[in-house]
């Protein structure tokens, strides 16, 4: 079975910075319909960075400014670098990609099946104030 690994969870404390890192050794990374998502105790799982099918990456607005998308191809490798972490920041993250799109005939885009995709299990980020 095709696995997202993400590593690079921990504790950190308020206006600190942390590095995730996803990586898979079956399944390559294209530079579309990838990306990181999270989930806090008690709330939905909302994007965080993702890379669309347009390859443009959109972020939270929560975590503009903060928060940066990056890969390397060449270590088929993902990484989410956080910044000026805030207690809000607290919570699973994890890394998914999709070869699956949709077309929207509202938008005239192709957006990304993240439900038919690959995901990893998930790495905890504590933010401590």
């Amino acid at each position: 079975q095709v696995q997202l690994v993400e590593s690079g969870g921990g504790s950190v404390q308020a206006g600190g910075s942390h590095r995730l890192s996803c990586v898979s050794s079956e399944y390559k990374f294209s530079g579309r319909c990838e990306g990181w998502f999270r989930q806090a105790p008690g709330k939905e799982r909302e994007e965080v960075a993702v890379i669309h099918s347009d390859m443009n990456i959109v972020y939270a607005n929560s975590v503009k400014g903060r928060f940066t998308f990056s890969r390397d191809n060449s270590k088929n490798t993902l990484y989410l670098e956080m910044n000026s972490l805030e207690s809000e920041d607290t919570a699973m993250y994890y890394c998914a990609a999709t070869q699956t799109l949709h077309y929207s005939t509202r938008t005239g885009i192709k957006q990304c099946v993240w439900e038919s995709g690959v995901w990893g299990q998930g790495t905890r980020v504590t933010v401590s104030s």
